[in-house]
């Protein structure tokens, strides 16, 4: 196997697991938490708590969840037409990680709404200083600063 081809295979080893724990928390949440009074886990500072949200990060854009729909389509393209191109193993990761937490929430947006593309995201994570988020939303940020460090770095890996 050529590198660039483990790169790849790297980069959709991990966008699979950062998909199935965001989906698998989800199906939690929503079995366990909605409609009900948060679990708090440590006072003041986190609590589970659901919430579906139909806007973007931290609720932005509530009128236009097609919107957020479209740009995750489109990054997702351009990630899977990058995946075997990557010239370091990080970027793999990184890039893994904000695909696999895009397609987390773009199966929100398809499966829990009236049409195509304009459904909510569940949220559950509320660290009190901070919007309500999941999963997806961590794989995605985390993925963007390992990206950002990863470019920066000089060194393959």
């Amino acid at each position: 196997m050529t590198d660039a081809r483990r790169r790849a295979a790297r980069l959709y080893v991990v966008a699979a697991l950062a998909y199935a724990a965001d989906r698998l928390t989800k199906v939690w949440a929503v079995h366990t938490l909605a409609g009900r009074a948060p679990i708090v886990l440590i006072p003041h500072v986190l609590q589970l708590d659901y919430t579906a949200n139909s806007g973007g990060a931290f609720g932005i854009g509530r009128s236009a969840p097609w919107l957020f729909a479209t740009a995750t389509l489109l990054v997702s393209i351009v990630i899977v037409v990058a995946s075997f191109r990557l010239s370091k193993g990080s970027m793999a990761v990184a890039l893994g990680l904000v695909l696999g937490g895009a397609l987390g929430n773009l199966t929100d947006r398809i499966a829990r709404g009236d049409g195509l593309l304009t459904g909510r995201v569940v949220d559950f994570i509320d660290v009190h200083v901070w919007p309500v988020f999941n999963l997806a939303d961590s794989a995605i940020v985390v993925g963007a600063l390992l990206l950002a460090i990863s470019s920066l770095d000089a060194e393959g890996s």
